[in-house]
């Protein structure tokens, strides 16, 4: 696979989880059992209603942040809370109350970063990363960082979240280059040395939160426990919970693992079309963009 194939499959993978996840969005799993049996079609509905093949916040922003770093030729904070104003005056039909908030911050204060808060350990900054990744596949890990934190301090400015969300990047971006599980698992083990809130072991967590530490512990368990795109994003979707964010970045690490061509036919079909374009296309102008950045360094 060349990194073409695996970062179309991460950001392909995304759109998918959250497409998938967003039916089981706030369910248990029991509610979810009695209601799918096992949820494995995009079928929309949910507590959204969402058309099948529709997207959330996840998708969505992530694009918004890829479109920003596609118009800036990198990560400039006031251009990404700018791209981020002009999606929520499009009434987007799910938005965080972080992300809310830190945009209503932008827009009185003219400031482009929120202050740290010890209680914006949310997975939205996490959720929509994946085009720092893409944009830094051949930087160094200092500048992926600071990449990172500039357009997750536009509304979560956190010490937790943000090791979570540069973990979740170094992760993809040695998944983008080849690296195997045992090799990816080993900055996951380290994210959990460092922040031991992280620790995540056989004990299936069910039903997770918008805690950016909840969502990483169901994507982590997983990721390194189950061997294929289909089955790892089953598994994390009939968890329930914020089940559209676990779905779409277990989805990105996936697709960055097995590549594009391990998505299931069905899937890639049910996504909506409109969205299924601004993926691909996105994916090819940020490694372009990524390939120019090395090449003037």
């Amino acid at each position: 696979m060349t990194l073409k194939d695996r970062a179309l499959g991460s950001y392909l993978g995304l759109a998918i989880g959250d497409a998938l996840g967003a039916t089981t969005e706030f369910l248990t799993p029991r509610e979810i059992e009695e209601q799918h049996g096992v949820h494995e079609n995009i079928c929309g509905g949910g507590w959204l209603k969402l058309k099948a093949g529709n997207v959330t916040d996840d998708t969505e922003m992530s694009l918004a942040l890829g479109n920003s770093i596609i118009a800036k030729g990198g990560v400039e904070a006031r251009g990404v809370v700018e791209a981020f104003s002009d999606w929520m005056r499009g009434k987007p039909i799910d938005i965080g109350n972080t992300v809310r908030r830190g945009i209503i911050h932008y827009r009185r204060s003219g400031e482009s970063t929120v202050p740290v808060n010890e209680y914006d350990a949310g997975n939205g900054a996490c959720m929509r990363s994946l085009p720092v990744a893409l944009l830094c596949c051949h930087s160094t890990d200092e500048e992926m960082c600071r990449s990172s934190r500039l357009q997750a301090h536009t509304t979560h400015n956190n010490p937790v979240s943000d090791a979570g969300t540069e973990t979740v990047l170094r992760m993809l971006i040695r998944l983008f280059h080849g690296a195997d599980k045992s090799a990816v698992r080993e900055l996951a083990d380290q994210l959990v040395v460092e922040h031991p809130l992280y620790r995540f072991g056989k004990r299936r967590v069910t039903n997770p939160s918008g805690y950016i530490v909840h969502t990483l512990q169901v994507v982590f368990q997983a990721f390194f426990e189950l061997d294929d795109f289909e089955s790892i994003l089953i598994d994390v979707v009939n968890r329930g919970g914020d089940a559209d964010t676990t779905g779409a970045i277990v989805g990105m690490l996936a697709g960055a693992c097995y590549g594009l061509q391990s998505i299931p036919g069905r899937w890639i079909k049910k996504l909506n079309p409109r969205i299924a374009m601004a993926c691909r296309q996105q994916t090819l102008e940020l490694l372009s963009l990524a390939e120019a950045r090395r090449g003037a360094a």
